[in-house]
């Protein structure tokens, strides 16, 4: 048990210490340690290969970790994986349901994998449905479903036994704008009418962002970074102010702009300056003003407000950006491919 921030007491749905998976050489999850409080919607961020899927993976006993330990709902992952098992509901990354089947016989077939009673099965289903907005394609074949409606017959395919955690993997991967934002807001009634506890992992920025109350950052198999949004947000110290400039040399300019006295931290950054200051908007006169007097050009200045994004290229030292439209390209031709009929 520990303490919340409102001073009461909250138990631990996850606990993982030293987690670690090996795949030969390769090391995809590196001693990872965190714990998931009841009730909160926890969230891994990386990029593609950053070890998220891995870390669910384990988590749901479908791959044994190669060292380290973790719970799931009081249940061991390696001791009692079927206990991990009856606790929990997971939507994965790709569409599972069966093209050929309707909605409801999708959810019926996952009902009865979890040895529900039928006629509780079907009670759920249809309460499952029409919390998805699928209660009128219920008799559709899934064939027959938009991305959209996929992704809310996964969603209502993960929750039929009403598992304490549900873990979500890239939930919005491949949807459209509009298609997401209704999925996210599936999620928030999960936990803000179910008080349902949400591990998921998102390589989007403004997901992670409005839905998460603490996100890991997970690079290269390893956690980077751990808090709320706004506290690692916070953790960068203030604006960041990029610039790029012309003139000749500019041995002069980095030891120019520390002088000044709102300027925190001054890097390099893709043959330019990446500097965190307070109060952007004040700050950026003074620092022309000091290159001026270097006899240097300012060919491009920024200021941006801290957001996750630059979090991520303060721990990694690349930004996460670049990475998310490779992403979404793999995913729409792999999904064209599944759905190809011989």
């Amino acid at each position: 048990m520990q303490n919340d921030r409102g001073g009461g007491m909250t138990s631990n749905m996850i606990e993982v210490s030293g987690l670690t998976k090996h795949f030969g050489e390769l090391k995809a999850v590196d001693h990872v340690s965190f714990e998931v409080k009841e009730g909160e919607i926890f969230g891994f961020l990386g990029p593609n290969g950053a070890g998220k899927t891995t870390t669910i993976n384990m988590l749901t006993t479908v791959l044994r970790p190669s060292d380290g330990q973790a719970k799931v709902a009081g249940h061991d992952i390696a001791r009692d994986a079927l206990g991990v098992r009856r606790s929990i509901g997971l939507v994965p990354q790709e569409y599972t349901a069966d093209e050929d089947l309707t909605g409801i016989e999708n959810l019926l077939l996952v009902a009865r994998l979890y040895d529900i009673p039928k006629a509780e099965a079907r009670m759920r289903a249809a309460e499952l449905l029409t919390l998805v907005q699928l209660k009128e394609a219920a008799d559709r074949t899934v064939e027959t479903y938009s991305g959209g409606m996929r992704r809310r017959l996964e969603l209502a395919c993960g929750l039929i036994n009403r598992p304490k955690v549900l873990f979500l993997d890239e939930p919005t991967l491949g949807l459209d704008v509009q298609t997401r934002a209704a999925v996210w807001q599936y999620i928030r009634l999960l936990k803000d009418q179910y008080h349902m506890t949400l591990f998921m992992t998102t390589h989007y920025l403004e997901e992670a962002d409005n839905l998460c109350d603490r996100i890991a950052i997970i690079d290269q198999g390893k956690i980077v970074a751990l808090d709320t949004p706004s506290a690692l947000k916070a953790s960068l110290g203030g604006d960041i102010v990029e610039i790029q400039v012309n003139g000749g040399p500019t041995g002069d300019l980095e030891q120019a702009v520390r002088g000044i006295q709102s300027v925190r931290e001054v890097k390099r950054s893709n043959g330019g300056y990446r500097l965190t200051v307070v109060n952007g908007e004040e700050t950026a006169p003074l620092i022309l003003d000091a290159i001026r007097g270097l006899n240097l050009k300012v060919s491009r200045i920024s200021i941006a407000k801290p957001t996750l994004d630059e979090v991520y290229l303060d721990r990694t030292g690349r930004p996460m950006r670049e990475l998310e439209g490779n992403r979404e390209d793999v995913f729409r031709q792999r999904m064209t491919m599944r759905r190809a009929r011989p």
